[in-house]
């Protein structure tokens, strides 16, 4: 019977060998992939980041300005808003002055203008493609339609 234990004995400490070292692996595996997961996290992190930024600052399609512009335009357009967005402030400034004195001093007439200008410009910045509209609008800084 102490033979039998010992037996035992000796096969339990064999499995808690193999246990012990199929842990290790796991853990190694584990914290391989971890590794990678986290060098991906990272990557996708940036490129959203990346992403983002150029959205934000009017990048290669320029969605944000398109839609912003081509929205306020349409809205507002008599006030030039839509000019500043774009950066072009002369533009802006010249829409603004027209709407509020050229406006006053005519009844309204100069007002109504500049009302029609910015209704045509946000529909011609709605239905532009993104591309044409970044080239048209954000590189080669077209002002008027």
């Amino acid at each position: 019977m102490s033979d039998e234990n010992k037996d035992f004995g000796d096969k339990a400490e064999d499995a808690f060998d193999s246990a012990k070292e199929s842990a290790k692996e796991f853990s190694e595996d584990a914290k391989e992939s971890a590794k990678e997961f986290s060098e991906g996290a990272k990557k996708t992190a940036n490129d959203f980041t990346a992403g983002a930024k150029e959205a934000f600052s009017g990048g290669p399609g320029g969605e944000n300005k398109k839609m912003l512009a081509g929205i306020l335009a349409i809205v507002v357009g008599s006030l030039g808003i839509h000019k500043f967005i774009l950066g072009y402030q002369k533009e802006g400034i010249i829409m603004l002055v027209i709407t509020l004195v050229l406006g006053a001093v005519t009844c309204g007439i100069g007002a109504s203008a500049m009302w029609v200008v910015g209704i045509i410009e946000g529909i011609i910045y709605l239905t532009k493609s993104d591309e044409e509209f970044y080239n048209t609008y954000q590189v080669g800084r077209k002002p008027w339609f």
